[in-house]
């Protein structure tokens, strides 16, 4: 039994950190730009579907650049229609953003169809690893270390770099940083860009993990609220903890109690606000208070 659940944890672990990586990114557009992006959870199946077409046509080194293009496309959205809602109802942000989820899940209907696609790992990290009790497929070790080292190095850009210390004073005060001289329009879109991006490298991860369809927004947009949620607003530490917790609960209710497997992680959301309402590590902004 003692096995199983170490098993279990570790695919939890890896199941959880692809959560944050959606999470990170939604909650850094919600901070900086004040749009609850419900369509983030489409640029993570268009993540997962330019992967699998850049790996059919190119191979794996070309399916690496799906992140990136991922990114490109969130750039031109913020710039073609995004950007009209600064600064106006918060309700034109959902409307809209929810448009654009299910404008984004009927295009890829339409051009691959509905049937799910399978999208297989490299050859080279086929099979399993086992070490004392924990089995687990080398692809997973990879997607584990691959997440774990994206999170980090976002957290060092944020931290480190100019651009980075500009984001996060942006998620403050953006008005400020437009009068301190910055150049606001660009920030904004390359923050909804690299939102984007982190979204399209977690569902480029998870495509060999799952099958890769239409309706796998969905299953990737409401996790990443619930762990925003759990971790608290403007906290990254936050995000991770929540995340590695929604990981691992779902991987456990999935073996043990499959029945209760897609209401885990609402109930674990559920406790957590009775105790802490803002998050675990949640903050008062005054920007939407």
């Amino acid at each position: 039994m003692f096995d199983l659940i170490l098993s279990q944890a570790v695919n939890g672990l890896v199941l959880g950190f692809l959560y944050v990586l959606i999470a990170v990114g939604l909650s850094v557009i919600f901070g900086m730009l004040g749009i609850v992006n419900f369509a983030h959870g489409a640029f993570f199946a268009i993540g997962a579907y330019l992967a699998l077409m850049l790996n059919r046509d190119f191979g794996w080194g070309a399916a690496l650049l799906a992140p990136l293009l991922t990114g490109l496309i969130g750039m031109l959205v913020e710039f073609v229609l995004i950007r009209r809602l600064y600064g106006k109802e918060p309700l034109l942000g959902l409307i809209l953003t929810f448009a654009l989820a299910l404008f984004f899940e009927a295009i890829l209907r339409l051009v691959f169809g509905a049937a799910p696609l399978p999208f297989n790992p490299p050859r080279f990290l086929a099979g399993f690893v086992e070490y004392g009790p924990v089995l687990i497929t080398k692809y997973r070790i990879v997607v584990l270390a691959v997440t774990v080292f994206a999170l980090v190095a976002f957290w060092s850009f944020l931290e480190y770099t100019p651009f980075g210390r500009i984001i996060r004073a942006g998620s403050r005060d953006a008005e400020m940083v437009g009068l301190l001289g910055i150049n606001l329009p660009i920030v904004l879109s390359s923050v909804f860009g690299i939102g984007c991006l982190l979204a399209g490298l977690a569902g480029m991860l998870s495509g060999p993990l799952w099958t890769v369809n239409p309706s796998m927004a969905a299953g990737a947009i409401m996790p990443a609220f619930v762990i925003v949620t759990i971790g608290g607003l403007g906290s990254y530490a936050g995000a991770i903890i929540a995340g590695v917790l929604v990981g691992v609960v779902t991987a456990m209710t999935i073996q043990f109690y499959p029945d209760w497997s897609s209401a885990a992680m609402y109930v674990l959301m559920a406790v957590i606000l009775l105790v802490r309402p803002r998050g675990l590590f949640g903050e008062k902004w005054e920007r939407f208070e």
